[in-house]
């Protein structure tokens, strides 16, 4: 199997003269290739990075009724806590071997958004650990900025207004994603991994890992490269949703983590779009005298169809606070 690191360009998001052109030229290269690059040069600090990856440890280290009291099973919005085997990325295959717990955009119960109900504008369900949400709302901004630069090149890349999806941002449905993979047990079924072959939902995902590794991507070729941590540095994938408005333009990659060594902690951010944005083929992507390949649909609609076919309680059809 081969290393990731000899195949996966580099996009260095280090501003400077003819930085936004140099970008967007890496990552128009890139997501129309294997659809993953790593990302440097992205200004978050690593005293942050090494905080929230503490967190993430600190909540997974709790008593599972403990962690089950902020169960995604209770928040229509997709929020909070997945437990082992929660989720089937792969339903081709036994469920993942992982815990998460989800994070989204910080509403408190009185706006307007929450009372009316709209999809995935929800509240958090913070654990009761002191400075545990600052650390982790810290984090979101910062990682959510990366990934609007990230856009910004996308669209000059695309022959776009830099700022084309600022607006389509501006209130996404990111979200953090905290996860535990633990050692791989004697008992696992067959096939039944960490995470099961899978395409991401939304634009780009933003992906931090520890010192273990398990990452694994599958090639146009359709051979598996393994992705070995680089401390500091992202893994940036192109989503559904991108390639979606790109018209296949860009690709989206299946990847999975394969647990092979000690127990396994990543930070994953998951950029998708405003609920109410209209996700169509860009102009730009579509030639002429050419339909475009899919309908307009709403980034609401979009993401609520994805997320029913990978949880458990979703896919049963049973109500979220069963």
């Amino acid at each position: 199997m081969t290393a990731a690191a000899d195949t996966l360009p580099v996009v260095d998001l280090t501003p400077g003269p003819g930085a936004d052109e140099r970008i967007a030229g890496e990552i128009g290269q890139a997501a129309r290739g294997v659809g993953f690059f790593f990302v440097t040069g992205h200004g978050i600090p690593t005293t942050l990075i090494d905080e929230v990856f503490g967190e993430s440890a600190r909540f997974f280290a709790l008593d599972l009724e403990e962690k089950e009291k902020r169960s995604i099973r209770t928040s229509p919005h997709n929020r909070g806590y997945v437990a082992m085997q929660g989720e089937s990325l792969d339903p081709s295959m036994p469920a993942d071997l992982k815990e998460a717990f989800n994070i989204g955009l910080d509403l408190s119960p009185d706006d307007p958004r929450v009372i009316a109900g709209e999809p995935f504008r929800g509240v958090n369900l913070w654990p009761d650990l002191p400075g545990w949400r600052d650390t982790m709302l810290t984090y979101f901004d910062a990682v959510w900025s990366v990934g609007r630069r990230l856009h910004r090149g996308v669209a000059i890349d695309l022959g776009l207004a830099p700022d084309f999806f600022e607006d389509k941002l501006d209130q996404p449905m990111a979200t953090l994603r905290l996860l535990h993979y633990p050692t791989q047990p004697v008992s696992a079924a067959e096939g039944q991994i960490g995470a099961g072959a899978h395409t991401d939902y939304g634009d780009v995902t933003l992906l931090l890992t520890d010192d273990v590794g398990g990452l694994e991507v599958r090639t146009r070729r359709g051979e598996w490269i393994t992705v070995p941590p680089r401390p500091g540095t992202f893994v940036c994938n192109i989503g559904d949703c991108l390639m979606r408005w790109t018209n296949d333009l860009y690709v989206s990659t299946p990847h999975r983590v394969v647990n092979r060594g000690d127990d396994r902690y990543s930070v994953a951010f998951f950029l998708d779009p405003n609920p109410d944005a209209t996700i169509a083929c860009l102009p730009t992507c579509v030639p002429d005298g050419e339909p475009a390949r899919y309908p307009p649909i709403s980034g609401a609609d979009y993401l609520m169809d994805r997320l029913a076919r990978t949880y458990d309680f979703l896919a049963a059809g049973r109500p979220v606070d069963a």
